[in-house]
């Protein structure tokens, strides 16, 4: 009787495993573009007393004055709210 082998022991080709493009595929994909991380590292990189959250200009500075505005506005509902909440209710 004894014990069995569970698994096979040769592997079959891995698909990512190769530089080879998949057959009938382009080497380049023409929608990938052009790598921008390196312009990216500059932006990020440059010491201009901006925080990383605030270095991409206006769009980053719109979502960070709406999130704080959302913030300030929920603690100052939650605060009134308890304030109502703790009164003695009238008869």
């Amino acid at each position: 009787q004894g014990l069995k082998k569970l698994a096979p022991t040769d592997y079959p080709h891995l698909i990512f495993g190769t530089s080879k493009p998949a057959p009938g595929l382009p080497s380049a994909d023409p929608l990938l573009g052009k790598n921008k991380v390196p312009d990216l590292q500059k932006v990020f990189q440059r010491s201009d007393g901006l925080p990383v959250h605030l270095k991409l200009g206006y769009p980053d500075k719109l979502l960070y004055r709406t999130t704080m505005a959302l913030t300030i506005g929920g603690t100052i509902y939650c605060l009134v709210a308890l304030f109502i909440a703790s009164q003695p209710k009238k008869q």
